[in-house]
C-alpha cells in the first residue's frame, strides 16, 4: 500500500514538474516573440522591467521611446529624473525647456509596500508638462540593486539623448 501511494505523489510530483516546464516554455517564447517584434519595428531595448503581470519593454527608436505601448516623443521631453521612493535623486533638465514650461522638481506620493524596500522609478518629463504629462516609468522593487540597474539604463538612453539634442 505504501508503494502505491508513493507511486501515486512521484507521478502527481512529475506531472506537476511537466505543467511547469511547458509554462516556463511557452512564457519564453511571449516574450521572445515580444521582444522580436520590437526589432522589426527598427526599436532599441533598453531594459525589460517587471510589473505585477509581466515584462514590460522599454524601446527606443530615432524618434520616440516606448514604454510598453505608450509613445514618448524624444523632441517633447525636457527633463528626466530617477525617483526613489517618490523623490528625485538625480536628474537632468534640457536646456530646450523654457522658463514657461521649466520641470520643476517631480516627485511622486510614495506607495507603501509591505515590505520596508526601495523603489525606484523614472520620471520623463515633457513639454506638456504644465498639463500634468510626466510619465513614470515604475522600475520596481525586486532588490535594491536589480531596480537600480534597470532605473538607472532609462535615465542615460534618456540623458544621453537629451545631451545630443542639446548641441
Amino acid at each position: 500500500m505504501r508503494d502505491v501511494i508513493a507511486g501515486i505523489v512521484a507521478v502527481a510530483l512529475l506531472v506537476v514538474a511537466a505543467s511547469l516546464a511547458t509554462t516556463l516554455r511557452l512564457y519564453q517564447r511571449r516574450r521572445r516573440r515580444t521582444r522580436d517584434a520590437e526589432r522589426a519595428r527598427g526599436r532599441t531595448i533598453v531594459a525589460e522591467i517587471p510589473t505585477e503581470d509581466e515584462l514590460v519593454l522599454f524601446s527606443a527608436d530615432d524618434h520616440a521611446f516606448y514604454w510598453g505601448s505608450r509613445a514618448i516623443p524624444k523632441d517633447s521631453i525636457v527633463a528626466v529624473r530617477v525617483l526613489i521612493n517618490g523623490t528625485p535623486l538625480v536628474a537632468y533638465e534640457s536646456r530646450r525647456a523654457t522658463a514657461g514650461n521649466r520641470a520643476h522638481v517631480t516627485s511622486f506620493d510614495d506607495r507603501p509596500e509591505g515590505i520596508a524596500r526601495d523603489r525606484w522609478d523614472v520620471a520623463i518629463e515633457t513639454m506638456a508638462h504644465e498639463a500634468g504629462d510626466v510619465i513614470l516609468v515604475a522600475c520596481g522593487a525586486i532588490r535594491e540593486r536589480v531596480s537600480q540597474e534597470l532605473a538607472r539604463a532609462v535615465f542615460e538612453t534618456v540623458k544621453r539623448d537629451l545631451e545630443l539634442r542639446d548641441r
